[in-house]
């Protein structure tokens, strides 16, 4: 008894070492592939900025002759500013390369999870990541950016100081304005995406609808100067981007309700059938 007992034992035990080491093999191996994902990401990214590097200038004196600063003096403060100036360009530009790639990556590693329709589904939100980050770069720098800088070289004209301009000091105030928006701007897609997945869906994104709002319009009030013409002309994008989420969310909801009753109602079919 006491042998069989001991056997029974350790035959348990190796029924629950086999279970964790099966538990473990899955998460092991989705922790690899993440980390392969993000692997190739990273070196997308960097290879963007080898190649934002070279675009930096051109696109600098873009920014320099076509916006507010035409014709304006800029100093540098640090013996860094040139090199910093550089380096957000090319990270500007390797963004632009990057977030497709990015997204594609994310939905490689959810891939396995997706239904054959879903993996398509989802596909088709790739090239819109790009879109929509143009979209919020092009409005931030064209209505946005033009309006701060003109409220606070206001300002200090108002108090009678002398403007001496630094170029990053220029540089940050305009990428403090331009990649929040613009990342903002991919919101919808991100929605889409996690109501696909089952993450998300309408309900709670209305429940979440006043906590939403609150945050929508703490970020149009910190990157928009302190006046309320210039928060609610930023505030009102943002509120309608959360709307228009809602309303793809809800459509892509719909759709998965049919589906769901279109199963149900067929394996039903089904399980009268062999029944019968």
């Amino acid at each position: 008894m006491a042998e069989q007992r001991q056997s029974s034992g350790q035959s348990a035990a190796g029924i629950r070492s086999r279970m964790r080491e099966e538990g473990m093999m899955p998460l092991l191996e989705h922790l690899g592939e993440l980390r392969r994902r993000l692997f190739w990401t990273i070196l997308v990214l960097v290879v963007g900025l080898c190649i934002g590097l070279y675009y930096a200038k051109p696109l600098y004196q873009f920014v320099i002759t076509d916006g507010p600063m035409n014709g304006v003096d800029l100093h540098t403060f640090s013996l860094w500013d040139g090199i910093g100036m550089y380096m957000k360009f090319a990270f500007l530009i390797s963004l632009v390369l990057v977030l497709p790639f990015g997204f594609y990556q994310l939905w490689s590693f959810v891939k396995p999870a997706l239904s054959p329709k879903e993996q398509k589904a989802t596909l088709k939100y790739i090239p819109f990541a790009l879109f929509l980050f143009l979209v919020g770069l092009s409005f931030a720098y064209f209505v946005i950016a033009p309006m701060a800088f003109d409220f606070t070289t206001s300002v200090s004209r108002s108090l009678g100081l002398i403007e001496t301009y630094g170029v990053m000091q220029y540089i940050q105030f305009l990428f403090n304005i331009l990649l929040p928006i613009s990342l903002l701007f991919e919101l919808p897609l991100v929605i889409m995406f996690l109501t696909k997945l089952r993450i998300l869906n309408p309900i709670r994104l209305r429940k979440m609808r006043r906590v939403a709002y609150f945050v929508m319009v703490l970020i149009g009030t910190i990157i928009t100067p302190p006046d309320v013409i210039s928060d609610v002309l930023v505030s009102i994008p943002l509120l309608l981007l959360y709307e228009i989420s809602i309303f793809l969310s809800n459509s892509v909801y719909k759709k998965q309700q049919a589906a769901d009753a279109a199963w149900e109602q067929e394996f039903e079919a089904g399980s009268a059938v062999n029944e019968s």
